[in-house]
């Protein structure tokens, strides 16, 4: 297709107006399902008394994610964007749509999560590479910042209003009325992409790898990002970031309750700070579309997380109330807020750089390596806290003599050590990135996408 004729297709779509449809509909479909998943993890911990449940529940509905997910992005390249982006919507519509059968009849199990966590996770495979790919042809570069800015914001809108809202639905209409409004919700966002054209860009017959099998098209996206150095560069970064981050994702919730005497209202506290920060970043990317030069959207935000986000916390953990409350506020506002700065960059760099007609292959190979991380740190997490960190900050620890006036000692000081430790090496990560010049300058090395 040549550029004049691709212009003509994308001008058609009304640009940042069509995307907003489909971001309301998505929006609404994010409350939704955040609502539900809120109820089916409260049903289930009332089943089971046990956290492993909502642990596996988790598990089952990653791993097909991480196995489907480069399959997933090299048909997305083949088949029709909008056709993908209602699958992925369909399918897991209809999982939760078997759930609800299921408690109407008074026969759901705890395997029946498992079971739809499995067919949801393969349908989301989809979501990522084809929602990414198909925002590249309906905006202009200039909006790539501020769509991605728009869909975290939406994320974020939800896990503020999710739970409030489904803990009142519930005691109103219980779960099987809150599993109804998610399959609604599923169908507004259906309606939603269905009212706008999406542009389909052209499958050359004799452009390089356009005979490919399924399988060398699934790998296709791994090759394509080790054979640029500046985009390889960024992704290791994040493989590194995602790394440490998932520590933290796990420990937040323990190693405050541990440091606040088990205050499950000050938790619920700094967990809305992240809500709100995130929330506010996002709304900030929407209307400015990130830094002028997105590396420093990418590794500046990086700095800022690491530093005033993770190493932060940490010290909040040596405080006494209302201090500690502050502190812990602070930094848990101020980590989630660089968030929609550090990926809504990103993305929009790799949207820019990565021609159209590849992305799918390629957005989905990124996916794998950011998300490879997560199971490397549950694997981890637990070890290292419960043998060397929780051990080592006891008063009279191996641990507790260096770091204890700074951290304080006892039940989950191991843990906010944890916290300054993966801080302080992500701040080394994100300045570590502006050493390499493939990196630094990736705007510049890497040409613009026709």
């Amino acid at each position: 297709m040549n550029q004049s004729a691709f212009e003509a297709q994308r001008d058609t779509t009304g640009g940042m107006r069509a995307f907003t449809v489909v971001w309301i509909g998505q929006l609404v479909s994010l409350v939704g399902t955040a609502m539900a998943q809120f109820g089916l993890t409260i049903w289930a911990y009332q089943l089971t008394g046990q956290a492993t449940a909502l642990a596996l529940a988790a598990f089952f509905n990653f791993v097909p994610v991480l196995l489907v997910t480069p399959f997933a992005g090299a048909l997305v390249d083949r088949w029709n964007r909008k056709l993908v982006m209602a699958l992925s919507d369909l399918g897991a519509g209809l999982a939760t749509v078997a759930v609800f059968l299921l408690y109407a009849a008074g026969s759901l199990e705890i395997w029946h999560l498992y079971a739809a966590g499995v067919v949801t996770g393969a349908f989301q495979a989809f979501q990522f590479p084809a929602y990414s790919a198909a925002i590249s042809l309906m905006l202009d570069k200039k909006d790539y910042g501020r769509a991605s800015g728009m869909l975290q914001l939406a994320e974020g809108a939800s896990g503020i209003l999710a739970p409030p809202l489904a803990g009142f639905l519930l005691a109103l209409i219980q779960l099987q009325g809150v599993l109804l409004i998610d399959i609604v919700t599923f169908i507004i966002a259906l309606l939603a992409l269905w009212a706008v054209p999406i542009p389909q860009p052209a499958r050359d017959p004799a452009a390089p790898h356009a005979q490919n099998t399924l399988w060398q098209d699934a790998a296709f996206g791994f090759r394509y990002i080790f054979a640029r150095p500046s985009l390889l560069g960024l992704q290791s970064v994040f493989f590194c970031i995602n790394l440490l981050g998932s520590f933290i994702g796990v420990l937040i919730t323990p190693m405050i309750l541990e440091r606040s005497g088990q205050n499950e209202a000050l938790l619920g506290l700094v967990l809305s700070a992240a809500g709100i920060g995130g929330v506010v970043g996002s709304l900030w990317m929407s209307v400015r579309g990130g830094t002028p030069r997105r590396v420093d959207g990418v590794l500046g935000g990086m700095l800022l997380s690491s530093l005033f986000g993770v190493v932060l916390m940490s010290l909040g953990s040596g405080l006494a109330l209302p201090l500690n409350l502050a502190v812990w506020w602070a930094a848990s506002f101020g980590f989630a807020f660089c968030l929609p700065l550090i990926n809504g960059s990103n993305q929009a760099l790799w949207q820019a750089k990565v021609p159209p007609t590849l992305q799918g292959r390629v957005f989905a190979a990124r996916l794998i390596i950011a998300r490879i991380t997560v199971p490397v740190a549950l694997i981890l997490t637990g070890p290292l806290t419960d043998q060397v960190f929780e051990p080592g900050m006891q008063p009279g620890g191996a641990l507790a003599g260096v770091f204890g006036g700074l951290l304080g000692t006892g039940p989950g000081a191991g843990m906010a050590l944890m916290f300054l430790v993966c801080g302080s090496l992500g701040v080394l990560v994100s300045l570590g990135g502006y050493l390499f010049p493939a990196i630094r300058e990736a705007e510049q090395r890497l040409p613009d996408a026709v």
